[in-house]
């Protein structure tokens, strides 16, 4: 008796059928590029302080993010970096608000990482400035982990850039490190109480973030004695650049003369050679 082959039903072969375009569908997705984000430090104003990288990089990218403080019209992150972008570039401004409030500042940056999320999941890549260096006390660190958690496997590359307190330093022909003395480097807060413990060691202190708060600093390094050991840098590479060797001078400026400063400190008292 001959063998007769057997037919799949219509209905098997609709099924078969559907599953593989279900199947492929998914496969398509699974391999989906996303793109790279490229977080660049673009120094501390002197647009021949960024790097060849950095530079480079801007060159060929079509998704520029940039901070602005919402108080001011222009990004000046972009102003520093703007000879390196290419025409036609999408320019994106991120405005990150002057507060201090955990929540509102964890509310700006989930919204931020979604803003670059979305280019990214159209394969396209994009770049974040960030004055200074991207790892010191840079708005990008709060970005790059809201990003993490949102795309936990994204492509992030992290271009280091020359920083404020190495501009300030050679500016002022300061040495942050020599020997084995140490270097602390701290931010200015409302409680000066840790900066005072840093100012009895040996070592060279910098100080960050002084704002408003530049007379009780002042203040501080009279009482220790320290007026003569230290240098202050304001805007260090950009327009309005400032470098006081006699710190007395300050005590006669408006508190909002230590926007965008350092002062470097070395506290032995018994060092002369302050400055190179």
């Amino acid at each position: 008796m001959p063998i007769s082959e057997a037919k799949p039903r219509s209905g098997y072969r609709s099924c078969a059928l559907s599953w593989f375009v279900v199947a492929f569908l998914a496969m398509g997705v699974g391999i989906m590029k996303i793109g790279t984000l490229y977080g660049i430090g673009i120094g501390p104003g002197d647009p021949e302080l960024m790097t060849m990288k950095g530079a480079r990089i801007l060159e060929t990218c079509r998704h520029i993010f940039v901070p602005r403080a919402r108080i001011v019209a222009q990004s000046l992150a972009f102003s520093i970096a703007e000879r390196y972008v290419k025409p036609g570039s999408q320019i994106i401004r991120i405005e990150f608000p002057m507060t201090r409030d955990p929540v509102d500042l964890e509310k700006h940056w989930e919204a931020s990482s979604q803003q670059i999320a979305e280019v990214l999941e159209t394969g396209e890549d994009a770049c974040y400035l960030t004055l200074g260096d991207t790892m010191l006390y840079s708005t990008y660190v709060y970005l790059l982990r809201a990003l993490r958690r949102r795309l936990p496997d994204v492509n992030i590359i992290t271009v280091p850039g020359v920083n404020s307190v190495g501009a300030a330093a050679a500016l002022a022909e300061f040495p942050l490190g020599i020997g084995d003395r140490s270097l602390t480097i701290l931010p200015v807060t409302d409680d000066l109480d840790e900066i005072d413990r840093a100012l009895c060691s040996h070592g060279t202190v910098v100080l960050m973030k002084i704002g408003k708060r530049l007379h009780r600093v002042l203040d501080l390094l009279e009482q220790r004695g320290l007026m003569e050991n230290a240098v202050f840098v304001a805007r260090a590479g950009l327009d309005g650049q400032q470098l006081v060797t006699d710190l007395r001078q300050l005590k006669n400026q408006p508190p909002e003369a230590g926007h965008m400063s350092i002062i470097l400190i070395h506290c032995d008292k018994t060092d002369s050679e302050r400055r190179l």
